[in-house]
């Protein structure tokens, strides 16, 4: 029988080092394995010891592209803890800024990471010399979430300005006011942005996943809601361990995260659509219908047009968020710790973040867990590419190459979040 080993080091634009292995025996799939060999982080063990009040800037170390996500599920869980409850403009200033956070990772991955895939370009550079103005357009909705980060969290990166409670130091009205500008126009960016990635070729490829993402009563999720999949999970944050068990793996630094007696699950963009699509805006709901999404999608390489839509929908939001704002009174509420534990979980651009600290009576943290979108789809990648390689043997080496690395970059995989690049091996027998 023919045999044959295709090697490639690096899987370019995700964020994060790892390695993808494909063993192929005649035209079956005999072995598939996403590596991620990025040393652990030990951000857990990092917390163990320190006063709650750090976790917020400490977790925010863990990415430099959601630093939002990180500090939001550590202090719901801090005042879950604590049993205080944040409502009111504090709130709706976390929201904003996580739509600032939205808006600047989406179209991250959208221009920069995937949208090459899509067009045929080895990157962005290589795209921008036939596409100049849509790369700049991609430039500029960037910029404009950054900026929101920045007003609101005191820097782009790392922010500084978020604590449990509330915030350091709270924008007036009038700060926020040049915001409401610059959003106006991103806003009709972002719908010339799901115009532009609807016209983009995708192959036929739908699953029967299970979505797990949040669902609030009320509004598309950002920072509160119970867990809900599409098929029948519906729990609460705390009963996240009762239902969520993550798994080593002899070759990957980043736990695999499934749903107990029933596998493999996804959370992002992808699943945050197919359960609330309800929630969202009427002009995100219009575009992505004009963009023939419908309520409900099931193919992962959509999802470029999902992410588009939710920028849309953080654009939007974050418009209606700075007109409805009225400056509190106070930048925080008062906090007494106590021997608890306290469990949060919020919407990251990847997906469902979930925190859970154990404190004692004076604040200090004895045990942390911290379980990132990635480890949870790493699963399901795997899954995508034994699905997606028999439909790809008769391509060449080059080619099932990069269906594959387009395939994981569908999932816009932190890799150094769950650690935690993508080094391929093709492997024929």
């Amino acid at each position: 029988m023919k045999s044959k080993t295709i090697k490639v080091d690096y899987l370019a634009r995700v964020e994060g080092e790892g390695s993808l292995m494909i063993k192929l025996k005649g035209d079956q799939v005999v072995d598939v394995k996403l590596k991620i060999f990025e040393p652990p982080r030990f951000f857990e063990a990092f917390l163990r010891g320190r006063h709650y009040s750090e976790a917020p800037d400490i977790t925010a170390r863990i990415c430099g592209i959601c630093p939002i996500a990180y500090q939001m599920s550590a202090v719901h869980a801090m005042e879950h803890a604590c049993g205080v409850v944040i409502d009111g403009p504090l709130r709706a200033l976390r929201r904003l800024i996580y739509c600032g956070e939205w808006i600047e990772s989406h179209t991250l991955h959208i221009y920069m990471l995937h949208a090459p895939d899509f067009l045929g370009y080895a990157d962005v550079m290589q795209m921008a010399k036939d596409y100049p103005d849509h790369v700049r357009r991609g430039l500029q909705l960037k910029k404009i979430g950054n900026e929101i980060v920045r007003l609101i969290g005191g820097r782009e990166i790392h922010p500084i300005n978020v604590r449990v409670g509330g915030f350091y130091r709270v924008p007036t009205k009038h700060d926020l006011a040049p915001l409401a500008e610059q959003l106006k126009w991103a806003r009709e960016a972002a719908l010339e942005t799901v115009r532009w990635t609807a016209q983009f070729p995708f192959p036929e490829f739908d699953a029967d996943y299970e979505f797990v993402a949040l669902r609030h009563p009320d509004e598309y999720p950002l920072n509160q809601g119970r867990l809900v999949s599409n098929k029948g999970l519906d729990v609460a944050v705390e009963e996240f361990d009762q239902h969520f068990v993550e798994h080593h793996v002899a070759y990957s630094n980043a736990l695999h995260s499934t749903l107990k007696e029933r596998g493999a699950y996804l959370v992002g963009p992808l699943a945050r659509y197919n359960i609330n699509f309800d929630k969202l805006s009427p002009i995100a709901q219009q575009a992505a219908r004009e963009a023939g999404l419908g309520p409900s999608c099931r193919n992962p390489f959509r999802s470029i047009i999902v992410r588009s839509v939710e920028t849309l929908y953080a654009c939007d939001e974050a418009l209606r968020l700075i007109e409805a704002y009225q400056m509190p009174d106070q930048p925080a509420v008062a906090i007494e710790p106590r021997a608890a534990t306290g469990y949060g979980c919020t919407e990251a651009p990847r997906g469902i973040l979930y925190h859970r600290y154990r404190l004692d009576d004076q604040g200090t943290i004895l045990d942390a867990k911290i379980v990132p979108p990635t480890s949870q789809n790493q699963k399901m990648i795997e899954q995508d590419l034994w699905r997606l390689v028999p439909e790809l043997m008769s391509f060449s080496d080059e080619k099932i190459t990069w269906q594959c690395e387009q395939a994981i970059r569908n999932y816009d995989p932190c890799i150094s979040c769950a650690t935690h690049f993508l080094k391929l091996h093709i492997e024929r027998e």
